[in-house]
Formats: structure tokens, sequence, C-alpha cells
């Protein structure tokens, strides 16, 4: 009888213990968390926790970026980038001559337009977000769908796009070539006059790799500059690779996999539906995928989401943390609309986080963006 009477409340104090081991957060004094982090070693960082689906053997940490890659076969040139810098601002590559690249890839806008969905040709909307070419040099394929393999390749979409530029590309190409003051711009770049298709890509590729960060308060940081975060954003960093996930898709320096994802933002079943890179690749397995886009230089890129439907980043740490609670539009069983329902990556979880770790997080991802820089617009060679 005295066991049991001792059995009883040993048990009670033993769930008891269990109980808070799950609800107490899992991070430690934020100095030590500061200290860790600001100490310019990542392997003394503390360990990420990454889901089971995710690679060990490729995963690459967050960090500062590398120096801008550039392909073997398109070597950098001051020349090249001016050539590139000034056909991105040229709206005579358009049918209308009114649209450039720049139009929807505004330089004091976070290098995107800051709208739902861009206009393009006879003011008609795309369908989806434009993404900032900030840091695209490390994508390793570009748009929501992940359809262009490489800068020079994404280039050239635009411009044939009858929702975009609507051109021709043979005859973007001829209206360059015939204006004169673009000759001495191709020689300068490419060493003789011809103008191609190639070329006007290649040139604008290199102009896009050259548009990149600066040192960001995150980048400060991690290299040493201790005082570069307040507690909250050292709390939110800590958050982002641990209880939040983020690190589970916003890894690399570049803060993003490079993968395909999908985050259940289909919209399937209604009129803003988009099955995301099934539509290029026809392989059931890529249903509702988006690449994943950068968290660098997020703060100045709204609205989110492949479809501009986000006003806040509140909202998509929200949508997060709720692990991804819309329903999926029902179809007729039976039909072939049933084998087109999407089904969210199994990443999308209920993550728990309180007020405190969402403002956290968001302090955080505050210190990835930088501001806004005004770039000396080119004038037009005629």
């Amino acid at each position: 009888m005295k066991l049991k009477k001792l059995v009883f409340p040993l048990l009670f104090l033993i769930s008891l213990t269990a109980y808070k081991s799950v609800e107490e957060p899992d991070y430690i004094d934020i100095q030590e968390l500061r200290k860790l982090y600001s100490s310019g070693d990542p392997l003394s960082w503390p360990k990420a926790r990454l889901d089971k689906t995710i690679d060990r053997n490729i995963f690459e940490d967050i960090g500062v970026l590398p120096n801008v890659p550039y392909p073997s076969y398109n070597p950098y040139s001051k020349e090249k980038e001016m050539l590139g810098k000034i056909l991105f601002f040229d709206p005579r590559l358009s049918s209308s001559g009114q649209i450039a690249c720049a139009s929807c890839h505004n330089p004091e806008l976070g290098w995107t337009d800051n709208l739902t969905r861009s206009f393009g040709h006879d003011r008609q909307t795309g369908k989806r977000n434009s993404m900032t070419i900030l840091n695209s040099a490390y994508a390793k394929t570009l748009f929501w769908d992940g359809r262009a393999s490489s800068l020079e390749d994404q280039a050239q979409f635009p411009i044939g796009d009858p929702l975009e530029m609507n051109e021709k590309l043979t005859i973007a190409v001829d209206k360059i070539a015939k204006i004169k003051g673009y000759k001495s711009l191709f020689e300068a770049a490419f060493g003789n006059d011809s103008v191609s298709l190639k070329r006007i890509q290649y040139a604008i590729a290199t102009f896009e790799r050259s548009i990149n960060s600066p040192k960001s308060k995150f980048d400060l940081f991690v290299t040493g500059k201790s005082n570069a975060f307040t507690d909250k954003q050292v709390l939110g960093l800590h958050l982002f690779r641990t209880k939040a996930q983020c690190i589970n898709c916003h890894s690399t320096p570049y803060f993003s996999d490079n993968q395909f994802h999908n985050d259940g933002q289909t919209l399937y079943g209604t009129k803003n539906e988009d099955l995301g890179r099934y539509n290029v690749t026809k392989n059931i397995s890529d249903l509702g995928k988006f690449r994943t886009p950068t968290l660098r230089e997020v703060v100045n890129t709204k609205p989110w989401m492949h479809h501009g439907h986000f006003p806040s980043l509140l909202d998509v740490v929200e949508l997060y943390n709720l692990g991804n609670p819309s329903p999926i539009q029902k179809t007729h069983l039976g039909t072939a609309r049933d084998s087109l329902i999407p089904k969210p990556d199994p990443l999308l979880k209920k993550l728990n986080l309180n007020k405190e770790e969402i403002e956290s997080l968001l302090a955080f991802v505050e210190t990835l963006s930088t501001p806004n820089k005004r770039i000396i617009t080119p004038t037009l060679p005629k």
C-alpha cells in the first residue's frame, strides 16, 4: 500500500517533466546563441533541425553569398554588362515599344514591381507575381516553374510572351540591329557589331548577374559583428534553423534550396488555379510545385507567393505555422481531373510557434534585406 502511494506521485512528476520537455522552447540562452552564431565559424552553430526527407549529403546551410559565378561560355566583361543594362531598359524589344524588362523589374522596388501580377502588352496581367532579379546569379533555374535553365535562357521568354512584351524574337533582333547607336556597343562587348538573339541574351544575362545585394545585417552578424542583431533577431535566426523549420527549403547562402515544392497554394479548382512545374514537365510528381524563392531582399519584394495574394510576411509565416490548412477543391470521382489533385509537400506541418516566436522570426527575416538603391538609368542608343 505504501509502495502504491509512492508510485503514483512519482509517475505524476515524471509525466509533468515529460510535458515540460515537449512544451518548453528548445533554444538555449540568447547570449550563448549570439556568441555561437556570430563566431564566424558555422561549424560551431547549433545543429539545424532538418526533416527526414532532406538529403543530408547535399544540404547546405545558410551563410554569406560566395562570389558571383559566371559560366565559361559567357564570361564577364564591363562592356557586356553595360550593353545588357541598356537592353534591359530598352522598350523597343517589345512590339508596342513601351515595355522593357525594367517595367516589371524596377530597381527602386526591389527589382520587381510590387504588384500582385504585372501588367504586360495591352495592359494584360500575367498569371504570376513577378520575381525579383536580385541575386538571380545564384538561381539554378528561373521562373516560378523553372522553365528556363539559365539567365541566358530566361532572357528570351518575356520578349516572345504575348502577355508580356509580345514581340517575335526575330523582329526584336532586327529592330536592335537597325539602331546605329548599338553597333559600337556590340563591338565593344563581342568584338564586332553583329547583332543576334544569342548576343542579346548573353548581354542581358551578364547585366542581371551584376544585380546583387550588398552585405546585409545577417552577413555582418554571422561574420563577427555580434552587436548587429537584437536579441529578438538572434532568437529568430535560431528558430529559422530549428523549430520553425524554414531551413528545410530556404537553405544555402541564397536562402533557397533551388528545388521545387508544393506549398498548398495551387488554388486548385478556382479561376486562379496554377499547377506550377507540372505545366512544364507534365510529370504528376511535379503537380503544384513551385521554385523556392530566395528570402534575401524579401522585405522589398511584396506581395508574396507565386500568385501575389499575401500582402504581408506575417500572413506567410502564419500560413506555414498552421501547416497550410487550405481546403482542396473536390471533383466528381472517376473524372480525369481527379488525377490532377495536387498533394501539398509533407514538409508542411503545424509548427506551434507562439506570438513571441513569430515576431522573432519576422525580425530575423528583415535582416536579410537591404535598402533599395537607385541606379542611373542608361540613355538609349539612337
